[in-house]
């Protein structure tokens, strides 16, 4: 295991103990395991950003333009606008 001196501005240290009071937790488990989540989430938005350089747009409005135009589902409408 690897360890690495984090600063932190005071403000945000503050927020991360008490969110590790409410969590129960130690502020190094609060801290590792949103990294964890955080590389995480990169790792998805990276993915995403290549299978869209992959796209075809052209083959995304094809398939649009198969869908049937019907009036959308109860409670699925747009919300009316304001003004």
């Amino acid at each position: 295991m690897g360890t690495y001196p984090l600063r932190l501005a005071d403000h945000v240290m503050e927020e991360a103990k008490q969110a590790a009071a409410e969590d129960n937790v130690s502020l190094n488990q609060l801290l590792a395991a949103f990294i964890a989540d955080g590389i995480g989430h990169r790792r998805a938005i990276m993915e995403l950003k290549k299978r869209a350089a992959r796209a075809d747009p052209e083959a995304a409005l094809a398939i649009l333009a198969r869908a049937p135009d019907v009036p959308p589902d109860p409670g699925d409408e747009l919300p009316a606008k304001a003004g």
